[in-house]
């Protein structure tokens, strides 16, 4: 039995996850049952503040948003969410169709714009389009790039949600290892090993020291943090919530 549970959750876990952005209950809920039923994991918003909060601190494959939101409007969240992620696919899922509220969907920066009534079919293969397109992204040579987190090794530059963040050389090179290695556990000492070389003395902190640097530069004030502890282990640099 939990073979089988864990093969379900692990399952569960693989399963391209979409957020729902709709204030309309039958709506949303219509687009989720079909989501669900075509092998996606859907999960819903209803207003602007909602969809914000869920899409800034998630990791989302697509975000389907309506552009008249309570609180806040789907081309203001369009905007908030660009802002943190350039490369998870937005689709715009509205009623508004006029030529100036399509482009200003694209100025927000929408990936592709649907208008309702739709045909779920429709939706579907725009959905698969979006995703198809994104796998195929790959990112330029001499960048590294972790959810809003890029890393160009020619340049020493590190840029987040947008923010050139200034580091040392050992803090560039701790992050380099540690982006190299995302969702992977690195004990302290293999850190010590490969940032600071063989020889370094490992009954020190200054791993610890520097995890510290790093995390006051390039976590602090974003709403998902990318460096985590694992006690006992070591550290992992991961978009994943829960580890």
């Amino acid at each position: 039995m939990i073979k089988i549970l864990d093969k379900l959750f692990s399952m569960r876990e693989n399963l391209m996850k979409i957020l729902i952005v709709e204030d309309e209950p039958k709506v949303a809920g219509f687009i989720k049952k079909g989501l669900d039923e075509s092998g996606f994991l859907a999960e819903i918003a209803y207003d602007g503040i909602t969809g914000k909060s869920m899409a800034l601190s998630k990791k989302y494959d697509v975000i389907i948003l309506d552009i008249n939101l309570p609180l806040l409007n789907g081309f203001q969240l369009c905007k908030l969410i660009r802002q943190n992620d350039q490369h998870v696919p937005i689709l715009m899922l509205t009623a508004l169709g006029s030529i100036d509220e399509k482009v200003k969907g694209f100025e927000c920066g929408a990936d592709d714009y649907l208008l309702k009534p739709f045909e779920f079919a429709e939706l579907i293969a725009r959905l698969n389009a979006l995703l198809k397109r994104v796998k195929y992204i790959v990112p330029p040579a001499g960048f590294i790039i972790v959810a809003d987190l890029e890393l160009n090794r020619d340049k020493k530059n590190i840029v987040r949600a947008g923010r050139t963040i200034e580091l040392s050389s050992t803090e560039f090179s701790l992050l380099e290892y540690l982006m190299v290695n995302k969702d992977r556990v690195i004990s302290r000492a293999e850190l010590t090993n490969k940032v600071w070389g063989i020889n370094f003395d490992t009954g020190t902190n200054v791993v610890d020291v520097y995890i510290n640097f790093l995390r006051k530069k390039m976590d602090s004030g974003f709403p998902v943090k990318l460096i985590h502890t694992k006690t006992g282990y070591g550290y992992i640099l991961t978009e994943t919530e829960s580890i």
